[in-house]
């Protein structure tokens, strides 16, 4: 979310368990369209640790962090992951009884009770300190600096991983995860239950027929209260998604070459989605699928004139982690719906 969050400033600026589907028509506002499945009531929002006794770290150990700095990690007692991803791997490799703080995109069960220490989308470093953290994990989008270089200053070890773009970075960040916590046969353990509940989303997807037997899928990231609309092109992070459940990525087959793109109709006019994928508050934001349907041009696209739309929810879509299989076999359920 905030590495989102970040790519829409600067795009605007200078431009079961996670899941909540509305339904190939459905909505946040409960509208839907008598040609789309009824949706599912979404499952617990919860993650799955590994089976067992929770790993114990071997420590110290020396890892490199992605800003250029060799970070020691000698204790893991205590952990503040700094986006919602980041929480998720920890607590899947069974340490989230080490985690002291989350940050405000980390909305799973087991996450929510924590202290918040991050204002909207931004890192407050006092409260981070407050806590007396062991170790820090974030990402190249966190921010502001100021507060990174406040905490690495502390002397608190602060390890910098990449934001993860696509599915296959999916293995990389749970071993990063876990080398930088000292637990690395946990994050292997994990990498192969990922990699096993993929296989078998995989190899349901429907892969025959030509191209134009695929869904086009355009994914729009949409905050109504702050007038933020964006069409997803090559490198969102949804094309990876959209593609491996069997789909085409509207933007980026239209020419789309950045990650964001804000709407116009002429824009979506090219894409020509048969169907919207969006994010359950992205969708909220906009007053569900009525609302969506007025942003100029939508409606004029065969999604919108059918209304196809697919809201996931925001903190699992994008975070590429130990739930991603959940996501793309949810997407393969809507995308290939009644043969669609």
């Amino acid at each position: 979310m905030r590495r989102l969050a970040t790519r829409a400033a600067a795009t605007i600026g200078a431009a079961a368990l996670a899941l909540a589907l509305a339904g190939c028509a459905g909505g946040a506002d409960g509208t839907s369209s008598p040609a789309a499945p009824k949706a599912a009531k979404p499952a617990a929002d919860r993650v799955e640790p590994l089976p067992g006794p929770a790993p114990e770290p071997t420590l110290p150990v020396s890892v490199p962090s992605t800003d250029g700095h060799r970070v020691t990690v000698r204790k893991t007692d205590r952990i503040v992951p700094l986006t919602g991803s980041l929480s998720e791997i920890v607590f899947t490799l069974g340490l989230g009884d080490r985690v002291v703080a989350r940050d405000v995109t980390a909305t799973f069960d087991q996450a929510k009770k924590l202290p918040v220490v991050t204002r909207a989308h931004d890192v407050s470093a006092e409260s981070v300190l407050s806590l007396k953290p062991d170790v820090v994990l974030a990402e190249t989008t966190t921010g502001p600096a100021e507060a990174i270089d406040q905490i690495r200053a502390a002397g608190i070890p602060l390890v910098v991983l990449r934001p993860a773009t696509g599915l296959a970075d999916v293995d990389t960040r749970i071993t990063a995860v876990a080398t930088a916590l000292g637990v690395p046969k946990a994050g292997q353990a994990l990498v192969t239950r990922t990699d096993q509940r993929m296989a078998d989303v995989r190899r349901g997807i429907p892969h025959g027929g030509t191209p134009a037997d695929r869904p086009r899928v355009a994914f729009l990231y949409l905050r109504g209260s702050a007038s933020v609309y964006l069409l997803g092109g090559a490198g969102s992070g949804a094309d990876s998604l959209i593609e491996a459940a069997g789909g085409i990525d509207a933007g980026k087959e239209s020419g789309l070459k950045k990650d964001f793109t804000p709407i116009t109709s002429e824009a979506l006019a090219k894409a020509a989605p048969d169907v919207i994928l969006v994010m359950s508050k992205g969708l909220e934001s906009v007053g569900g699928v009525d609302g969506l349907v007025k942003i100029p041009g939508v409606a004029e696209t065969p999604a919108g004139m059918d209304r196809r739309v697919i809201s996931v929810d925001d903190g699992v879509l994008l975070n590429f982690g130990p739930r991603t299989d959940q996501v793309l076999r949810s997407l393969v359920t809507q995308l290939h719906a009644k043969g669609k």
